[in-house]
């Protein structure tokens, strides 16, 4: 009775043995080619790239190249290894004992480094190179990267690291500058389908060419993943394995019912969109699936929208590449970018729901109530030509608030207090003997006030603004009616302040009477400029439409200029000499 051959995963029975059977990789293979030809083998080498690329694979086969005797034994270190001499055999299976590999996320700590640096010493026993193969590199701990330093810089001449990493960012900059980097791209999904399909070949397995779209597509760039999914496939198919058994083991939706569901969406068809959603569910589709799956559609069709060439994908079937193109053409960006910002959105909040398909049809349903609701810009038009100009235009001749349904800006300016004429330098400064007429330069109670803000007494400031009503005012001399919530002491606050700030005596004295507060005079203007433009027809229009809406802020002319001003960046001065010391 003869043994039956073992069985082995297609990810490992086609891993490549040589440089020719990398696919996907022509740069780097170029370049070890070149770097072989010329003798110029670096002594550290840096392989990087997402999941599946063929790191570690490729570490092996520049250590079987570097190692290779040749079929009779006299061969050199090349880029095409023969596989067959006794190097390239053990190596291939992983027992050579020259060829050490080392997986750094279990054996991170600086004495594992420690045994390399300490083996690196005695010349290797059969082979013409000893190699360490380190996986994941990035796993290292701090210690045991600057352990390797110094070995890494100045190894003996037989000896040659191969690292392998997923995360390049977390390995210092110090081991980097001592290694040939090589990054390992993503398989292109023509590459990847045409590998799949000589594979599927090689195993006489019958696979429609839109599962092999499918499972390209799930793996999104990785070899590994694309070979561990058509094993898959090939068992789960039993025979000829099409495009819904794939999308069943997946647990993904159908595509061309993603695009239905799609389009229900965007038309506003709330219950027709859930019905789609639910049949989906029942078929198998995982809620989170079909909402990852209509996330992608919206990027794509985006894509398509801006590079009409990114139709052309072939793991795109021609009926969702039709449609696709269709939709790009017709909906605005603005539509799918709302889309794409809620699905994100809804996804993360399936992540966390107690029931998934509870969440995607809540998703569904704000979706659909969202997807045709104007911008608003056209919000603004539409209300514009709904409600015509009252005669004279806005009252008091001043032009429409501008904005959305929740803000509002009219042209009346505030009021401004004049600008600060005292002195601003720090109260030791200030402090010093002024001339007689030095109390001129307070011709106002405004000029009180701006001497408060220049020295940046914040509490006194409120307090003068919101609890003293101006009664008479000359320079050193001040009168006022304190209101029922100022301060007890605020009036000799106020006099001790003036006086060390600017070097003079202030008779402040209680009066009865006196002008609004400084608050009041500013509240009163702005409820005005408030009032003005709640009264505005196209402001009602929009309260009308969004009751809960609120005028959040108001700006004026005046504000609008100074903002732009404040962001003008200044102009240059083209005539400037530098070196013209007038």
């Amino acid at each position: 009775m003869t043994d039956q051959p073992k069985y082995q995963v297609l990810a490992r029975k086609y891993r490549p043995e040589t440089f020719a059977d990398l696919m996907g990789q022509d740069a780097m293979v170029r370049t070890l080619r070149n770097a072989f030809k010329a003798d110029r083998i670096a002594q550290a080498f840096m392989m990087t790239g997402i999941r599946g690329t063929g790191k570690t694979t490729t570490a092996r086969i520049i250590a079987k190249g570097m190692n290779c005797i040749g079929p009779d034994g006299t061969g050199g270190p090349t880029t095409d290894p023969c596989g067959e001499c006794e190097h390239c055999i053990a190596i291939m299976e992983g027992r050579h004992v020259d060829v050490m590999e080392m997986d750094a996320a279990s054996r991170t700590g600086v004495g594992d480094i420690r045994e390399i640096i300490d083996s690196v010493h005695y010349r290797a026993a059969s082979a013409r190179y000893k190699i360490y193969i380190i996986d994941e590199v990035h796993m290292l701990s701090k210690n045991a990267f600057n352990a390797l330093l110094k070995t890494l810089e100045e190894p003996p001449e037989h000896v040659k690291f191969i690292f392998a990493t997923t995360e390049i960012r977390q390995v210092p900059v110090t081991v980097l500058s001592r290694c040939q980097r090589f990054d390992l791209r993503r398989i292109e999904p023509e590459v990847q389908i045409a590998l799949l399909r000589k594979i599927a070949n090689a195993e006489g397995a019958e696979i429609t060419d839109d599962a092999l779209a499918l499972i390209t597509r799930a793996a999104e760039g990785s070899a590994r993943d694309a070979q561990s999914l058509l094993d898959q496939a090939i068992s789960h198919g039993a025979g000829e394995t099409t495009a819904d058994q794939v999308r069943a083991m997946l647990g993904l939706a159908d595509r061309g019912r993603v695009l239905d569901l799609f389009d229900m969406i965007l038309r506003g068809q709330a219950a027709e969109a859930l019905t789609e959603l639910s049949g989906q569910y029942a078929d198998g589709a995982d809620p989170m699936a079909v909402l990852r799956d209509l996330a992608e559609v919206c990027h794509w069709i985006s894509v398509v929208k801006i590079t009409p060439e990114a139709a052309d994908d072939p793991t795109i079937g021609l009926d969702e590449r039709t449609r696709g193109q269709t939709m790009a053409h017709d909906l605005p960006m603005r539509v799918l970018s709302r889309m794409w910002q809620m699905l994100l959105k809804a996804l993360e909040e399936i992540a966390i729901a107690p029931n998934a398909m509870m969440a995607a049809e809540m998703a569904v349903i704000r979706l659909t109530h969202v997807a045709d609701l104007p911008s608003p810009d056209e919000l603004v038009r539409k209300l514009q030509d709904a409600t015509p100009p009252p005669s004279g235009g806005p009252a008091g001749g001043r032009p429409a608030p501008s904005g959305g349904g929740t803000t509002a800006a009219a042209s009346t300016p505030t009021p401004t207090h004049a600008a600060p004429s005292g002195p601003t330098a720090s109260g030791a400064q200030t402090a010093v003997a002024l001339a007689s007429d030095a109390l001129q330069h307070y011709a106002r109670f405004e000029d009180v006030v701006e001497l408060i803000r220049a020295h940046r007494d914040v509490k006194l400031l409120v307090e003068v603004e919101t609890g003293l009503r101006l009664v008479n005012y000359q320079p050193g001399r001040i009168e006022v009616n304190p209101t029922t919530d100022a301060a007890p002491d605020l009036v000799g606050r106020l006099g001790s302040r003036l006086q060390a700030w600017t070097g003079n005596r202030w008779a402040i004295s209680i009066a009865d009477g006196g002008a609004p507060t400084i608050a009041e005079v500013r509240d009163a203007a702005d409820n005005a400029i408030r009032a003005e433009a709640e009264a505005h027809p196209l402001v009602q229009a929009v309260i009308a439409a969004f009751p809960k809406a609120k005028i959040t802020d108001i700006r004026t002319e005046e504000d609008l200029a100074q903002h732009a001003l404040e962001d003008a960046l200044p102009e240059v001065d083209e005539e400037w000499d530098p070196f013209d010391e007038d």
